[in-house]
């Protein structure tokens, strides 16, 4: 092989390098919003930066990894608005994007490696390192002891005899490593600190922690953000970054940055099985893209002080990834129900009206094809619930009513009607049926004389049973104007309906 470069000449990355950085994850189970956090942090810098995004999927785990949970990702991020340069799905100069798919690019960087002596055959079992460790008096849960670094050929002959297959270690440094992390500045870890680990295994496949780096070299990855989870590792990564630079591989270590943990309730890391985590079960609920992304990209950063709200535009703008603060940051729902809010009141008339669609469908309240008659609700009646709702699916519930035939009167929204409701109801129902037309001003008219001025009642008792007859509520879009859309026949028949059902 070519003469080998010294490992400690590795150099940082250049100053004026491209920023490429790398969204790697590995496709098991549904898209966590801690994971999703990360993307959008990769995804920031590079469009703040003018570099590149590169989506690469680690899906070596044949056992984990499933094609549903690849497509869940695809799904994920194209709903987030994360678009990338290269990488699975659109190509790339490096291609395939898979790692299950670069098997032959793995075997000649391992032979490199091999070549080079960075990486060393090891044949002793965990169960003989337990006892090496007993017999010296030391713990015997201590981990691997680096006994097979200087095996004789002999002693490799004896063990190829008792037909034992090799895995292959890395040779880790016998001097401190450290490294600057963009969030967290200079840490240091100590020779010795981590054992010589394995990097291929006995059958000659590679595991993820020699193909994850490999990869990031290979695809010239300037900025490796990831999850303060993955920092222990990282020792492991500069020592495999500086032999692939000693056998030709690398150019450069890349620049880490570990994002702060996202937490749960009671201050714990917001585990998968936690209904927060899911991203999904978010945008089921009614998030819309712009609310989440904003409300993920506050979790280890901020826009400014005084500033919580603000666009993906603004977002990529201000991105600085030397900004992100190494805090845990609490998922906080009530704040993103919030914020959500604040976004779906800025949205245009005609797309938010659009957005509920999805949420109408998932109901059966319309279906694939809306009617013309249903466009015609939609239009009119979006504009009533768009300020008063956090999430789509809020607005799509108080909306139903309106797509059914009959409804079903909600238990809570008979609390506090008057006791002469009967009497309510049926002078709701004459002063509506005399109306000569069928608009806003006249049945608001015609209701405020008839309840509140001739029975005299208040507000809430005097337009509280004709709203749960119409809608089945206690809370619904504005009275007067839902009795327009709804129509005289359909309104005036809920309202005896509901009458009979209480008499």
């Amino acid at each position: 092989m070519s003469q080998l470069r010294n490992p400690d000449d590795i150099p940082a990355v250049p100053t004026d390098a491209e920023v490429r950085v790398r969204f790697a994850p590995s496709p098991t189970g549904t898209p966590h919003v801690g994971l999703i956090r990360t993307a959008l942090f990769n995804w920031g810098w590079a469009r703040h930066t003018g570099g590149k995004m590169i989506f690469r999927v680690e899906d070596t785990d044949a056992k984990r990894d499933s094609e549903e949970s690849y497509h869940q990702l695809l799904d994920a991020m194209e709903w987030m608005g994360i678009d990338w340069d290269e990488g699975v799905e659109v190509s790339g100069p490096h291609e395939p994007y898979r790692q299950s798919q670069r098997g032959e690019i793995y075997q000649e960087a391992i032979q490199k490696l091999k070549d080079g002596g960075f990486i060393y055959p090891s044949y002793t079992t965990a169960e003989e390192t337990e006892a090496r460790h007993k017999a010296a008096g030391r713990d015997q849960k201590l981990g691997y002891d680096g006994y097979d670094r200087h095996l004789t050929e002999e002693q490799i002959a004896e063990f190829e005899a008792e037909g034992r297959k090799p895995v292959w270690r890395l040779r880790m440094p016998d001097h401190d490593l450290s490294f600057t992390d963009t969030v967290r500045g200079v840490i240091n870890f100590s020779a010795g600190s981590v054992a010589d680990f394995v990097v291929v295994r006995a059958d000659g496949s590679p595991l993820y922690t020699l193909v994850n780096p490999l990869d990031d070299a290979l695809m010239g990855i300037t900025h490796v953000l990831r999850g303060e989870d993955l920092l222990s590792s990282t020792p492991r990564q500069i020592a495999l970054y500086r032999a692939l630079y000693a056998v030709g591989i690398a150019d450069f270590q890349p620049t880490f940055g570990h994002l702060p943990y996202v937490m749960g309730d009671g201050n714990k890391k917001l585990s998968k099985r936690d209904p927060q985590s899911s991203l999904f079960n978010h945008r089921d609920n009614g998030f819309i893209r712009e609310g989440l992304l904003n409300y993920l990209a506050l979790l280890g950063w901020s826009l400014s002080a005084d500033e919580d709200i603000f666009t993906p535009e603004e977002f990529v703008e201000n991105f600085d990834i030397h900004n992100v603060l190494a805090n845990p940051a609490r998922f906080d729902e009530k704040k993103a129900i919030a914020i959500n809010g604040t976004h779906i009141r800025r949205l245009e008339a005609e797309d938010f009206r659009n957005r509920l669609i999805p949420y109408l469908q998932d109901r059966d309240l319309v279906g694939d094809e809306l009617t013309d008659r249903e466009n015609e609700i939609l239009t009119q009646a979006a504009p009533l619930v768009q300020e008063r709702v956090h999430l789509l699916g809020e607005a799509a519930d108080m909306l139903a009513f309106l797509f059914t035939e009959t409804v079903e009167v909600e238990q809570a929204a008979m609390k506090g009607m008057p006791q002469n409701l009967v009497e309510v109801l049926t002078a709701a129902e004459n002063v509506l049926s005399d109306l000569e037309t069928w608009e806003l001003e006249s049945i608001e008219s015609a209701l405020r004389t008839a309840l509140i001025d001739e029975l005299e009642l208040k507000p809430r008792h005097a337009f509280g049973p004709v709203r749960t007859a119409v809608s089945g509520r206690k809370v619904s879009p504005p009275l007067f104007e839902s009795l327009v859309i709804m129509g005289p026949e359909t309104a005036l028949e809920r309202i005896a309906q509901f009458k009979t059902d209480q008499s």
